[in-house]
């Protein structure tokens, strides 16, 4: 998600390098734009999204507000919280080996996620796959 409101202009690059170098020191460099988002000490050290996180910002044609709302099982409260005031949610799916059939799967998040978001009133639902860098594709 920080990935994403860097490169719409909502943030700028000498934030996100100071985020870079704070998770360098504690051996997460590659959580830099998860930090964006990620502020509770729990989140970045365990290295997920546990509490909903609001961002704002305005392109040229549109005001943005980002919820980035937890993936995790554990969390799935605060997921439905934060989709339940979305007009629009993007939905990640994992690419990793393993990782994208799990979440399909009739007990999996994925399914469980879009699921929630259809039933919270989403009808808008963008996809995008993560983690295509750890699989071979073309």
């Amino acid at each position: 998600t920080g990935h994403l409101i860097y490169q719409c202009g909502g943030i700028d690059k000498r934030t996100i390098e100071k985020f870079e170098k704070e998770a360098a020191e504690l051996g997460k460099g590659s959580f830099k734009y998860a930090w964006v988002l990620d502020k509770l000490k729990a989140e970045r050290e365990r290295g997920i999204t546990i509490d909903i996180a609001l961002w704002k910002f305005e392109t040229p044609r549109y005001y943005v507000t980002v919820i980035d709302a937890p993936g995790h099982r554990d969390f799935i409260k605060n997921m439905i919280t934060g989709t339940s005031q979305a007009d629009c949610a993007i939905l990640i799916i994992a690419a990793g080996t393993g990782e994208f059939e799990a979440g399909i799967s009739k007990d999996g998040q994925t399914r469980e996620h879009a699921l929630l978001a259809y039933t919270l009133g989403v009808k808008n639902l963008i996809v995008a796959i993560n983690k295509m860098d750890t699989t071979k594709w073309s």
